[in-house]
């Protein structure tokens, strides 16, 4: 069974606070968008192992044994029978930019699973499991836009649609660390939360609408700042990095022209945004 999970994009990022356990609060944003990552589980009859994964396309730091999509599965096996399986994971979703690929991947896998051998698992528990895997994985169990509290595990419902715009998302060769994105940041409260300003139009965003993690991460990385820069110069109604970086992206209301050419040496994809709010639908 072969299946696409789906990235995201953060709009809108504040750090509301540092909690008693080292984690912060945030209030974001999460809507999701069409690039994707190709996901396929096959049975491995007679074989010795549980499951054994497969990487293609981009590189992925690590053990492939610890990766979540085989944590998805090894997760859902000690409550479940399941056959040995070979999984095959196509990156697409650069790694490493706060666009959520790993999480899309492991969710999709407990959706998979769930579907490929029948096992009756509700989207809630399929939530519970998800949550087990990462903060923000239950986000792509069902894949509508949320607004997202607490350590961006608390979702809200919200009423967003941004179908018919067309995003622009751009990843350079610049590795930035979760922990020192943080450490750079002052939490504080915000007097309007997001899902307050989400529901303004999208022309007052670039004014309301912020990611806290941009200043000191532009700051230590300029070209990141460039990139936002030429987002706005090619006509964007709204930029920003994504998360704790380092992808940035653009709305715009119509497609850009050999987009690629702007961003050399970037990852560099431009997409309609479907109507529908499910970003993952192919």
């Amino acid at each position: 069974m072969l299946t696409f999970p789906n990235a995201k994009i953060n709009i809108g990022l504040q750090v509301t606070e540092r909690r008693p356990d080292g984690y912060h609060n945030l209030d974001t944003v999460f809507y999701p968008i069409p690039i994707h990552d190709a996901l396929e589980v096959i049975v491995a009859e007679g074989a010795d192992y549980d499951c054994r994964l497969h990487i293609s396309g981009i590189d992925i730091e690590g053990d492939p044994d610890t990766n979540l999509v085989v944590r998805a599965y090894r997760l859902l096996a000690a409550d479940y029978t399941l056959p040995s399986v070979d999984i095959y994971l196509h990156k697409h979703i650069p790694t490493g930019a706060g666009l959520g690929g790993g999480s899309a991947d492991a969710s999709y896998m407990l959706r998979l699973l769930n579907d490929m051998f029948s096992l009756g698992i509700t989207t809630q528990q399929l939530e519970t499991y998800a949550a087990k895997l990462g903060a923000d994985c239950p986000f792509f169990i069902t894949g509508i836009p949320v607004y997202a509290t607490g350590i961006g595990n608390e979702f809200h419902p919200i009423t967003l649609d941004l179908s018919g715009l067309y995003l622009v998302v751009v990843k350079p060769d610049v590795f930035v660390s979760t922990k020192e994105a943080y450490s750079m940041v002052d939490p504080e409260k915000p007097e309007v939360t997001l899902d307050k300003k989400i529901t303004r139009p999208i022309s007052e965003w670039r004014e309301s609408i912020s990611n806290d993690f941009e200043k000191g991460i532009f700051a230590l990385h300029p070209e990141l700042a460039g990139i936002k820069e030429k987002l706005y110069a090619l006509g964007a109604r709204y930029a920003a990095m994504s998360g704790s970086g380092s992808a940035l992206f653009g709305l715009f209301e119509s497609p850009i022209d050999n987009v690629e050419q702007h961003f050399e040496g970037c990852f560099c994809e431009q997409q309609r945004l479907p109507d529908s709010h499910r970003g993952a639908s192919k």
